[in-house]
């Protein structure tokens, strides 16, 4: 097996945005392009790779070809988050075919010229957390990520503060967690919305006590009002206890409250995973 690597993108992201114009358009169309490849399998899809790319899947330091990437996937949604500031993307792939669905959250940093160094992939499927690639596209249907009103839009210092709050209230249960109403939270493919979607809160309990989640990558994009973390949850599997397990939570937050919660864990052992709640008929 290939080593496990932690990768800290500070160095690129210090001097990246500055070298060239990287702005809204150029990372959307990096976004695109990495969609691209992930649909036809085909890497030339994708040419503005650095020559020295690191692809890391579930933490481990593979390859484009021999990876998820190297395979066509008919993928039913996606998303992308921008950040201008640190030049990175962040994309959400749905899979929900039967022969092999996934879910897939990838962030991706560019380097000075504007070439991607660094593709960084939480690829989640069967016995994964919650695993449940059909209600995961279900839930995900019946929310609302359209941009947010330039009038509302919050600094990237607000946002990224309310996605930390959640991950320091992991190990501090002192911590106060800005949950709006409603709010919902998609896990794998369980979803805490019920009912009357309107009233819904995310602030139901359940959430882990006294455990670090370490090594945070964060992309956010003011316009969508998003954050995503990509940090290890420990305590999941205990053969790891530096690493974590890899995972990805994807906060929407709007008017200071945490509107939506997604989150991707990929299980290293075994009983990790749990059936996902299926969507209603």
């Amino acid at each position: 097996m290939l080593p496990r690597i932690l990768i800290t993108a500070a160095p690129l992201v210090a001097t990246a945005a500055a070298a060239f114009n990287c702005s809204r358009p150029y990372l959307q169309s990096t976004a695109d392009k990495y969609i691209a490849m992930q649909t036809t399998g085909k890497r030339e899809k994708f040419d503005n790779t650095a020559g020295n790319l690191v692809y890391l899947e579930n933490n481990v330091t593979s390859s484009i070809e021999s990876g998820v990437p190297g395979t066509p996937l008919v993928i039913a949604a996606n998303r992308s988050s921008l950040d201008t500031t640190a030049c990175r993307t962040f994309t959400e792939l749905i899979v929900t075919d039967p022969k092999h669905p996934y879910v897939i959250h990838t962030q991706m940093t560019l380097d000075t010229v504007g070439n991607v160094a660094l593709i960084d992939s939480l690829v989640s499927d069967k016995g994964d957390w919650a695993f449940n690639a059909t209600g995961y596209l279900y839930w995900n249907s019946q929310e609302n990520w359209d941009p947010i009103p330039e009038s509302k839009r919050l600094s990237r210092e607000v946002i990224k503060a309310a996605g930390d709050a959640y991950a320091d209230r992991c190990n501090d249960v002192t911590v106060v967690v800005p949950f709006g109403t409603p709010c919902a939270r998609l896990e794998g493919g369980a979803y805490t919305g019920r009912g009357n979607l309107s009233a819904n809160t995310c602030n139901i309990g359940g959430l882990p006590e006294h455990v670090p989640m370490t090594n945070r990558r964060y992309v956010v994009d003011e316009v969508m009002g998003t954050v995503d973390i990509f940090l290890g949850f420990q305590g999941l599997d205990r053969t790891r206890p530096k690493e974590g397990t890899p995972d990805s939570h994807l906060f929407r937050v709007e008017d200071g409250k945490i509107r939506y919660i997604h989150t991707v864990s990929a299980c290293f052992v075994d009983g990790c995973g749990m059936n996902g709640t299926a969507p209603p008929m």
